[in-house]
């Protein structure tokens, strides 16, 4: 089969007529990217702000262009804007955010601050429609190394051990790591009877969505952030999950463009933040859950991971990384303490292997810890949504997305 190239996907393009003028978004310098990795292109186009929302067809009539080249087995293609400068500087303290299809501030269209309830929406933006999916939950974290990923894939297979339907997203798409650690590294997804739906790879009872079933475990991420967002929001959108309880979404650490977009795009249940005990750990925890108090997000708790260190021949408890600070942050931030997670080898060889704890050893006392916790985040989702046989609860509340 004959890989695809640059020129091949730009000539492909050059046959997608943008509507306003009937000019090809080729010629019209639209095309501001194009990331190919094996028999995966993904197309990065910039439209107008103002037009973005109504061009869901050109995007789709790229993407279909994109897919008929020979050697092309996944096509994306997301649109980006930029807002005018005079616009992004209107707002004292202003700022532009990447986006999928736009750029907006962290208040939202026009530098607004939003209203008690409310989330704020970027200029132009509607969320992303996941019907069947009754409750989204972001495991996040303010800085990498914390064992975020590592506790995201156990609370999910805690979740599923109690009944509920479960799926598992990656949204680090600089580095996703949930291939590796669910047993999935040479996974791809399957087509759905669904038109335009791929369906996730499943292990465990759960369906899992990652860039890493794309891209090679090694292959470095080099994109800018409208086109990651584009990446994650095709994830989410054209993923055939079924009907899901609950969806966990593995956040990247920090407070950028995806954890923004995905507050702003997608009706997100709640959050849970992980640290370890150390002082600078809980600082970045800190910005993490304001930054989710910010954008109107309930914050779920707090985790502590790597709390202490038992040693298995003698059992004297070593604390590591100090020990308690994330119980007592969260009294002091006012959010629930949601448990804590040692510091221990099988849990990072599980992780590695593809073998989680909760699986391997579902009796153990770390397996215990995971699903004393997903016993809180379950009761939350309940009271949040209503139970599983209940209509599903609006959690956008009081906001127009036009």
């Amino acid at each position: 089969m004959t890989s695809p190239t640059q020129e091949s996907i730009t000539k492909a393009l050059s046959n997608v007529i943008d509507p306003a003028d009937g000019k090809n978004i080729v010629e019209k310098g639209m095309v501001q990217g194009i990331d190919i990795h094996d028999e995966t292109v993904n197309v990065m186009v910039a439209v107008d702000p103002a037009r973005g929302p109504a061009l869901e067809d050109l995007r789709l009539a790229a993407e279909r262009a994109v897919a008929d080249v020979n050697g092309v087995t996944t096509a994306r293609v997301a649109l980006t804007a930029e807002r005018p400068k005079a616009a992004a500087s209107s707002a004292p303290g202003a700022h532009s955010h990447g986006h999928g299809h736009s750029h907006a501030s962290s208040n939202g269209a026009g530098g607004a601050a939003p209203q008690a309830g409310q989330r704020p929406q970027g200029a132009g933006q509607k969320p992303i429609e996941l019907p069947d999916v009754r409750s989204i939950i972001t495991v996040a974290s303010g800085k990498g190394g914390v064992g975020k990923s590592t506790t995201s894939v156990n609370l999910a297979l805690a979740l599923a051990a109690k009944g509920l339907k479960v799926g598992l997203l990656d949204a680090d798409i600089y580095g996703p790591s949930l291939p590796r650690m669910m047993g999935l590294r040479d996974a791809k997804p399957s087509h759905s009877d669904k038109q335009g739906k791929m369906i996730p790879p499943s292990a465990f009872g759960i369906r899992i969505m990652s860039i890493g079933f794309m891209v090679d475990e090694e292959q470095p991420v080099i994109w800018r952030g409208p086109m990651a967002m584009g990446a994650l929001e095709q994830l989410l959108r054209d993923s055939d999950w079924g009907e899901l309880d609950v969806l966990v979404v593995d956040m990247p650490p920090g407070t950028g463009d995806i954890q923004l977009s995905m507050t702003q795009r997608v009706p997100v249940t709640g959050a849970v933040i992980v640290s370890t005990p150390q002082d600078i750990a809980l600082l970045d925890a800190r910005k993490g859950l304001n930054m989710f108090r910010k954008v109107n997000v309930p914050v779920l708790g707090l985790i502590e991971n790597m709390s202490y260190y038992q040693c298995p021949k003698c059992g004297n408890v070593d604390h590591v990384f100090d020990h308690g600070g994330a119980k007592k942050a969260a009294e002091e931030l006012g959010v629930p303490f949601l448990g804590e997670i040692p510091l221990d080898l099988k849990i990072r060889l599980g992780a590695d292997e593809g073998k989680p704890i909760v699986h391997s050893d579902p009796e153990g006392a770390h397996s215990k810890a995971y699903g004393a916790i997903a016993d809180k985040i379950a009761a939350e989702i309940e009271n949040r949504v209503g139970p599983k046989t209940a209509p599903k609860k609006s959690l956008f509340p009081k906001i127009s997305f036009k």
